[in-house]
C-alpha cells in the first residue's frame, strides 16, 4: 500500500488575467530608404553605442542595449516617401499592466509573485513580481490597476505578445497532503492513518485549498503522520496494511 508522511508545503491562493508583454525601453527611428548606407541587420542584438544604423549623412548609434527590427511584418513595408520605421528595443525586462478585480484589491501588493505563460512556450514557467499598484480603483471597471515585471534574460518574451498572469497571494506554509489520500463523504473529508503497528484508522480533517496536486490540511492530521497516499478502496479501517513509500 502506498503511503507518505505528512509534511508542511507552500500554499497561496491566485488571481488568474491576462496583459500585454511591453519592453523596458524602445524607441524608433524614422530613416529614408535612399539614405541607408548599408542593408540592416534584423533581429540582431545591439550594445549601448554600437552603431545602429548606417546612413550615408552618418551613423546612428544605440543608446541602449537592444534588438533592431521593423515595425511591418516584412522589410518592404514602408510608411510614406520612402521613409522605413526602425524599432530598437530593449528586452531585458518585460513588464505588463493587468487589472485585479476590486474584491482582490485588499490582497495586492508590490512584490507579489507572479506565473507567467505564452502560447509559445506552452511548457513553461515565467516568474516575475509585483512592480506596481495602483492608488485607485477603477470606477468604470471596478479593478484596480497593477504592473508586474519580469526579468526577461533569455529573451524568450516578446513585446507585444499575451500573458497568462496568474498572481500568487496569501503565501503560506500549511500541513499538505496529496489529494489522492482524501475521501470526501457528503460534507465531510477523511483520511487513513497509518499507527506505529501498521494499523489503520479513518480520521476525519479539514481541508483548505489545492494547489499542484496537493491539498491544505487545517485540522486532523499533525506534521509527520504517516496516511494511505494512494489504493483507498483497498483500505478497511482497523486493517493491518503493508506500507509502501513511494
Amino acid at each position: 500500500m502506498i503511503v507518505t508522511k505528512v509534511v508542511k508545503q507552500e500554499f497561496s491562493e491566485k488571481i488568474e488575467t491576462f496583459g500585454t508583454a511591453v519592453s523596458k525601453r524602445s524607441q524608433n527611428f524614422k530613416i529614408k530608404k535612399e539614405d541607408l548606407y548599408q542593408d540592416l541587420n534584423l533581429k540582431e542584438f545591439i550594445k549601448e553605442g554600437e552603431i545602429l544604423i548606417k546612413l550615408k549623412s552618418g551613423n546612428i548609434l544605440a543608446p541602449f542595449d537592444g534588438v533592431l527590427g521593423y515595425t511591418g511584418l516584412t522589410e518592404d513595408i514602408l510608411v510614406s516617401n520612402n521613409i522605413f520605421i526602425i524599432t530598437l528595443d530593449d528586452n531585458s525586462t518585460i513588464y505588463s499592466d493587468i487589472k485585479i478585480p476590486e474584491n482582490y484589491s485588499a490582497s495586492i501588493k508590490k512584490g507579489l509573485p507572479v506565473e507567467i505563460k505564452i502560447s509559445s512556450y506552452k511548457n513553461k514557467t515565467f516568474q516575475g513580481e509585483i512592480d506596481f499598484v495602483s492608488s485607485r480603483i477603477n470606477a468604470d471597471t471596478r479593478s484596480l490597476l497593477s504592473r508586474i515585471k519580469v526579468q526577461n534574460k533569455n529573451f524568450e518574451l516578446i513585446s507585444g505578445s499575451l500573458l497568462e498572469v496568474s498572481v500568487k497571494f496569501n503565501l503560506r506554509n500549511s500541513l499538505g497532503i496529496p489529494d489522492t489520500s482524501v475521501m470526501i463523504e457528503g460534507d465531510k473529508s477523511f483520511v487513513y492513518k497509518i499507527n506505529d503497528k501498521n494499523i489503520v484508522d479513518k480520521v476525519e480533517v479539514s481541508t483548505g485549498i489545492r494547489s499542484n496536486k496537493n491539498i491544505e490540511i487545517i485540522t486532523g492530521l499533525e506534521e509527520g503522520d504517516i496516511i494511505v497516499a494512494e489504493g483507498l478502496k483497498k483500505v478497511r479501517p482497523r486493517g493491518k496494511i503493508k506500507p509502501i513509500t513511494k
